[in-house]
């Protein structure tokens, strides 16, 4: 019972820490630490923004000023034992505007919240453990989810980059001329990441190093193509211009031969989805509603053997389909 109220405590207050603690801190704040990276223009408009916006919530913020200070305290010293450092990288490649130990907290938050929900209707320790592990995946699958997002939203545009970078050397403007007009005049996440490749340049960065931690935060293999091939020719010279317009038609026809082969195999992909999420989907809801009647499975030997021909059946039966509609161009 000692156990139980304790258990209750700690998931109250990590839920709280979660809903206020991680939106308290001012948008503001978010984009000033943005202004190192993105293109000036747009940062300063988009900071007048969230300067009126911040304005109408004077009294939210004040109210929240306990959980900010928590926070920052106990988040900087995380953050100074170096544990959040990969966190950070993890977040910035999906666009997420949070600190690594705001992370942290978040999923402490949402684990938290997760066993209390499920402790108030069905206090069940095997039920709470996958509540608590539904809860902590969750704000790491969303992470997965914006980063493939991004990329993706990426691919689109490094075409039309390419065009207006090419068509740039044309009238006769230099290559950095030429990438600050894809930060100033394209929209992010292309806009953002070219912007702060001219950052990382003015702060005394090699144009080499800078192109390279590009394909690091964004991993496209289009990226690398262009990236390869601005690289060799800043080496060993070249027509940058035509190289681009070819990687650029190259880049658009994959783009479109993608589109058509994802149009064909939707059906195949919808329906090894169904059949890999389903199973699962049934396990957690019947484990937090009922778990008396999937532990048979467990207590019962015949019970786990339906388990292990269940998992190896549910196996092959996604990697045939992932083999089928998985086409390589």
């Amino acid at each position: 019972m000692i156990l139980a109220v304790i258990l209750v405590f700690v998931s109250v207050f990590l839920f709280a820490l979660a809903i206020f603690g991680g939106s308290s801190k001012p948008k503001v704040d978010t984009n000033q630490r943005m202004n190192r990276y993105i293109n000036a223009v747009t940062a300063d408009v988009r900071l007048e923004l969230e300067k009126k916006g911040e304005s109408k919530n004077k009294g939210y913020n004040k109210a929240n000023n306990f959980f900010r200070s928590f926070l920052e305290k106990y988040g900087k010293t995380i953050e100074k034992k170096g544990y959040t450092k990969q966190i950070e990288f993890e977040l910035q490649k999906g666009d997420i505007p949070l600190r690594g130990y705001e992370f942290l907290f978040l999923i402490g938050g949402t684990t938290g919240a997760a066993i209390f929900l499920t402790f108030i209707f069905n206090p069940n320790m095997i039920s709470m453990s996958v509540a608590g592990l539904l809860g902590f995946m969750g704000p790491i699958i969303f992470m997965r989810i914006k980063q493939a997002k991004k990329v993706q939203l990426f691919n689109n545009q490094i075409g039309d980059a390419l065009v207006l970078i090419s068509n740039s050397l044309k009238a006769g403007y230099g290559f950095m001329q030429s990438l600050e007009m894809v930060s100033r005049d394209m929209r992010p996440p292309i806009q953002t990441e070219f912007g702060r490749v001219l950052q990382e340049i003015n702060l005394g960065i090699t144009t080499e190093e800078a192109l390279t931690r590009l394909t690091v935060r964004v991993c496209s293999k289009d990226l690398d193509l262009v990236v390869t091939a601005m690289l060799i020719q800043r080496q060993i010279g070249g027509n940058l211009s035509e190289i681009l317009d070819n990687i650029s038609h190259t880049i658009r026809e994959r783009i479109r031969i993608k589109g058509e082969i994802k149009s064909l195999t939707a059906q195949g992909r919808l329906s090894g989805l169904i059949i890999g999420a389903m199973p699962l989907a049934i396990s957690a809801f019947l484990l937090i509603t009922n778990p008396q009647y999937v532990t048979q499975l467990v207590t019962d030997p015949r019970g786990k053997f339906l388990i292990i021909y269940a998992v190896v059946a549910e196996v092959i039966a996604i990697l045939l389909i992932r083999k089928i509609v998985s086409i390589k161009i």
